[in-house]
């Protein structure tokens, strides 16, 4: 079946993109200010995005509309745009490296709902729920190769070669998350490893990529390069307590899916470090056994073992570290609206606890 609906409407509207974006989530009036100041940059983001579309052929062009124009929060081109302003001042570079790292973004989204079988995202059915796994596969690839393509069309190698860094290191992470599937023995230093591959090399290289464009010192590239390395860190890590401990209906995406599969996220390796003892023996033998009823049973036993508030405490550490990392560039109004997006994973964070 192909896609019908081909809808490359943009509101031009600055507020009205910034709310559309900030109202995703409560209490984020910090980050809608932190949006008005690219604005206008994230609607040019936006339409870049919605005509990327047209760059392929007319038989595919509806898929990648399709998975590329669900919006969401963009966190990756807002960072790239405001490290952009942070440094220097924004231009078009920062444009394409944002269109860049989010359309790669939306491909490892098309591939990881094919590896959890999940149904619904941004409240819509999935790429692979609609068009099934094997165009799925093949669309995100695509994704990923047109990403390349336009990053190649810098004629800078070192941005190029930073994409492509980035763009392995994530699917690398993938890879190395499906290894230790179930695997009882996944320490924490190792779950780390695999999300900062996984989710914060793609936050490190806006932030890096949007000071490098922008020709600022190394040393300011290199802390904001920091910064949003451990933003990704904490960013997943609430991602892996909302698959635990949130709700399909509010967060409109299929959730559990890290259980189901046998992902065994940073609330769960902590419950594991307990003590030994009847709990821990049965919580090892749920995490393993996929049986009927388990997950709901696992889902009680993490609700009290306070294991969600635990990894959460970790990403606020987190957020404390990379705003340290801002401390030590220069303060303008972009360094100030980085600062929001730290806070906004915040509140993102305790609103999932609350």
């Amino acid at each position: 079946m192909k896609p019908t609906d081909k809808d490359t409407s943009v509101d031009q509207s600055p507020s009205s993109f910034v709310h559309e974006v900030a109202k995703a989530v409560p209490g984020l009036a910090r980050f809608a200010d932190a949006l008005e100041l690219i604005n206008p940059h994230l609607i040019s983001v936006e339409e870049r995005i919605r005509a990327q579309a047209l760059e392929f052929d007319p038989a595919i062009e509806g898929y990648v509309s399709y998975v590329s124009n669900k919006g969401g929060k963009r966190l990756r081109p807002v960072l790239a745009l405001l490290a952009g302003g942070a440094s220097g001042e924004i231009t078009s570079g920062h444009v394409d490296l944002a269109v860049v790292v989010e359309l790669i973004h939306v491909a490892t989204l098309v591939h990881d709902d094919i590896m959890d079988g999940a149904d619904i995202r941004r409240d819509q059915p999935t790429a692979n729920a609609k068009w099934g796994n094997s165009l799925s596969v093949l669309l995100g690839d695509c994704l990923f190769a047109h990403a390349l393509r336009l990053a190649a069309a810098y004629g800078d190698p070192t941005i190029c070669l930073r994409i492509a860094d980035a763009s392995a290191e994530v699917c690398s992470g993938e890879i190395i998350q499906t290894q230790r599937r179930y695997d009882l023995n996944l320490s924490t230093a190792e779950y780390y490893r695999v999300i900062e591959m996984k989710t914060a090399a793609l936050f490190a290289v806006a932030c890096e990529l949007g000071a490098y464009i922008s020709k600022a010192d190394r040393k300011v590239i290199d802390a904001l390069k920091a910064f949003g390395s451990k933003i990704g860190v904490a960013y997943q890590i609430y991602d892996d307590c909302l698959d635990l401990a949130g709700t399909e209906e509010e967060f409109g995406k299929t959730l559990g899916t890290d259980i189901r599969k046998g992902k065994f996220t940073l609330p769960i390796l902590l419950m594991l470090q307990g003590p030994e003892g009847a709990d821990l023996e049965r919580l090892r033998a749920l995490l393993v056994s996929g049986e009927e009823g388990g997950e709901a049973e696992l889902r009680e036993m993490i609700r009290q073992s306070g294991s969600v508030t635990a990894a959460a405490q970790v990403a606020e550490k987190l957020i404390a570290e990379a705003s340290q990392e801002l401390a030590s560039i220069p303060s303008n109004r972009y360094v100030e609206g980085l600062q929001a997006i730290a806070n906004h994973v915040g509140v993102l964070i305790k609103a999932l606890l609350a």
